[in-house]
């Protein structure tokens, strides 16, 4: 299973999940696009891609506006002299019960995790039709997008959506040789989880680390996944070995979720 000389542009690159998936990739052997909001944390992780021997850029971009993600496509093709997967794993987490949500809170985290991931899936496909060639696209939907969990009800829909829009892009995008899949982790020991967590105590009054815990104890393997964890998964679906899968969202929790 070889990714080498691949180029693979990661959105939400700076830390936690991201990270772990850049680093994966290009220790196995592809240049990456690093994409974040975060100039600072993405220029750390370059440093880290190039310790590996691979080819790194940094790219300041906001995905929730279409035209920053095609651009950053664009400048990936530019600066590293192709373009073969895209992984859309940037997004956002809410925690608040469904009666408290506001409409702009909606709308922000549905404008990033879902809205961003389609501009993604669209820049994607559009470079791979203008180069002519086969493509591979890599959505970060979760366990909340096969379960909606309580007090994550707006991030659940958000994650239900991109396995929609995996599976229609999938059914779309076919005919061109591109392969659409997504990957759907569960309780990831990362900033994100600090952020649930600490948002699930000032819902419910659980201690702090509780709800963590409380989760963590329901994984059939017995400990917290870490980013490495899913960026293995990731590595699969970047890799040729995949190459006849798509539409798929498949969980990679360590057995929390069962479908």
């Amino acid at each position: 299973m070889s990714i080498n000389g691949k180029v693979v542009l990661v959105t939400g690159a700076g830390q936690g999940i991201g990270r772990g998936i850049a680093l994966r990739l290009a220790r196995d052997g592809a240049d990456i696009a690093l994409v974040d909001l975060n100039d600072d944390k993405i220029k750390l992780v370059a440093e880290e891609v190039k310790a590996l021997g691979r080819r790194a850029i940094t790219i300041k971009a906001d995905i929730s506006v279409r035209e920053e993600v095609f651009a950053a496509v664009n400048e990936a093709e530019k600066q590293l002299g192709g373009f073969d997967v895209i992984v859309n794993n940037a997004g956002i987490s809410q925690t608040k019960n469904l009666l408290s949500v506001t409409q702009q809170e909606v709308e922000k985290i549905f404008q990033i995790n879902v809205q961003g991931t389609l501009w993604g899936i669209q820049a994607a496909a559009s470079k791979f039709k203008e180069r002519k060639q086969k493509g591979k696209i890599i959505n970060a939907s979760s366990i909340a997008g096969h379960e909606g969990f309580a007090l994550l009800g707006i991030y659940s829909a958000t994650k239900f959506s991109v396995r929609a829009l995996t599976q229609a892009a999938a059914k779309e995008l076919a005919a061109f040789g591109i392969t659409v899949n997504a990957y759907c982790p569960g309780v990831v020991g990362t900033d994100m989880w600090v952020e649930i967590d600490k948002r699930m105590s000032e819902e419910t009054g659980a201690p702090l680390g509780a709800t963590y815990d409380k989760y963590v104890s329901g994984i059939a393997l017995g400990r917290a996944e870490t980013p490495d964890d899913v960026a293995a998964f990731v590595s699969y679906l970047a890799g040729p070995d995949s190459d006849y899968m798509t539409g798929q969202a498949p969980l990679i929790d360590g057995g929390l979720v069962f479908r």
